[in-house]
C-alpha cells in the first residue's frame, strides 16, 4: 500500500478501491488535469446533509433558525480548514508549482475545498454512511463545544445598531489582494456615530464576519 494510501486509510477510515479518485480530490486546478470542483461540488452537499442530520437529532427543542447557525458556523470553509490541517492534508495537495509558491498549500479556501472533495470521494466509493462517520469523527468535539447556537457577528452588530437607535452597518470592501486562486479581502464596517472597523479574510463574506465581530468587540 502506497503512502497516501495509508493515510486515506488511517484519516478517513476507509480503504481506497480506486486510489485515482482520491489523487482527484486532492488535485488542484493548477495542475493542469483532472481536479477536485467537481468533488467538491458533490461533498459539499454531502457534509450540509450530514451535519444538518446530526443537528436535527442532536438538538430536538430548537427551531430552524439556530439549527441554521449552528450549520453555517460549523461547515464554513474556515472550519473545513481547520479538520484539513489536523489531518495533515497539506503535505497531500497536489498543486502546480505556482499555486505552492504562492502559499496554496496552506490557503483555508484550498484546504477546506479538499475537505470536500474527499468526503465527495468517500461518498463515491462507500456510501453515505461511510462519509457519515467520518464528520461526526471530525467535527464531534466542535459540535459538542457549541454550547448554544452562535449568533453570526453580521446579525448581531445589526440587533446593536437598532438597539442604540442607530443606522443599519455600512460595509465596503477596501482591499483585494492575493492570487487568484487564494484572494485576501478587507472590508471595513461602520455604523454612523458609533464607530468602525477593518478585517481581512479569504473571501468577502468572511471578511465581513470578521470585521463585525471586531466592531462588537470595540462596542462592548
Amino acid at each position: 500500500m502506497s503512502d497516501f494510501a495509508g493515510w486515506i486509510k488511517a484519516t478517513l477510515g476507509v480503504t481506497p478501491k480506486d486510489l485515482g479518485l482520491y489523487e482527484r480530490a486532492t488535485t488542484h486546478s493548477s495542475r493542469e488535469e483532472a481536479d477536485y470542483e467537481r468533488l467538491e461540488f458533490l461533498g459539499d452537499r454531502v457534509l450540509g446533509l450530514a451535519m444538518a442530520t446530526w443537528l436535527y437529532k442532536r438538538f430536538p427543542d430548537e427551531p430552524e433558525g439556530k439549527l441554521s447557525w449552528r450549520l453555517n458556523a460549523l461547515v464554513s470553509g474556515a472550519v473545513c480548514a481547520e479538520v484539513a490541517r489536523e489531518m495533515g492534508l497539506g503535505a497531500h495537495l497536489r498543486l502546480g508549482k505556482q499555486a505552492r509558491d504562492d502559499g496554496a498549500a496552506d490557503s483555508d479556501n484550498v484546504l477546506g475545498d479538499v475537505v470536500e472533495a474527499l468526503i465527495g470521494a468517500m461518498y463515491l466509493e462507500h456510501g453515505f454512511a461511510a462519509a457519515e462517520a467520518f464528520v461526526r469523527h471530525q467535527w464531534e468535539d466542535r459540535l459538542d463545544h457549541q454550547q448554544r447556537a452562535p449568533q453570526h457577528p453580521k446579525s448581531a452588530l445589526q440587533e446593536w445598531a437598532a438597539a442604540h437607535r442607530r443606522k443599519p452597518p455600512v460595509y465596503q470592501v477596501t482591499d483585494r489582494s492575493g492570487p487568484q486562486h487564494s484572494p485576501r479581502f478587507t472590508v471595513t464596517v461602520s455604523i454612523r456615530n458609533a464607530g468602525e472597523a477593518s478585517a481581512e479574510g479569504a473571501s468577502k463574506q468572511e471578511a465581513e464576519t470578521a470585521a463585525a465581530k471586531a466592531l462588537l468587540e470595540q462596542l462592548k
